[in-house]
């Protein structure tokens, strides 16, 4: 079961298809909102929308044009790259918070959609603590060893993993809450083997 029932999800895909599989897998849970392209995403964005599920590659405005026009004006809303393609470097300075690889199953989009709601909930250094994780566990999925640490990028990514752990650590007057979700994120991470580039 959610913890986040009753969130609005923007579904924005040209393959109408996948927009009403989606649409299938979450409208017993979410209102949905569809769109098939990037002008259609944006005409439908407005501050009733808590997540947006992102296709990456749609002619015209691509789902990276997208998100960067969402964070250019201001939209506070999560959103999800959900998208065929597998993840390279050029994901470091991109402004998402959980990146899917297609094929989506419904139990992916209904965690990632619950994950995202519950993120909303924490500050702002803590979601984008959340983000590097992401990024960096999905380059981990994607990239062999050397890659990862021949490439610049990602040691830029891990030495701001660092700096925002170390913050989040040193504000004592943190809340509970945010206290309890970086642990988990940590716990998350730890299992998932970031760091073993080390050695």
């Amino acid at each position: 079961m959610t913890v986040s029932e009753g969130g609005t999800v923007l579904v924005v895909d040209d393959d109408r298809e996948v927009v009403r599989t989606y649409r299938r897998y979450l409208e017993s849970t979410y209102t949905v909102r569809e769109a098939y392209d990037g002008e259609d995403a944006l005409a439908e964005l407005d501050d009733d929308v808590d997540v947006v599920l992102l296709d990456r590659l749609m002619p015209g405005l691509s789902g990276e044009d997208v998100l960067d026009r969402i964070r250019e004006e201001g939209y506070d809303v999560r959103v999800a790259m959900v998208t065929a393609i597998d993840p390279d470097f050029d994901i470091v300075d991109m402004g998402f918070d959980a990146y899917v690889t297609k094929p989506a199953t419904r139990e992916e989009l209904l965690q990632t959609v619950d994950d995202l709601l519950t993120l909303d909930q924490h500050a702002v250094d803590v979601r984008e603590y959340h983000s590097l994780l992401v990024k960096a566990s999905a380059l981990q999925e994607g990239k062999s060893t050397y890659e990862l640490e021949e490439h610049p990028a990602y040691a830029d990514l891990e030495s701001r993993i660092a700096d925002l752990e170390a913050t989040l650590e040193s504000e004592t007057d943190r809340l509970t809450d945010d206290s309890r979700f970086v642990a988990t994120l940590r716990a998350i991470d730890t299992s998932a083997g970031r760091g073993e580039t080390d050695g």
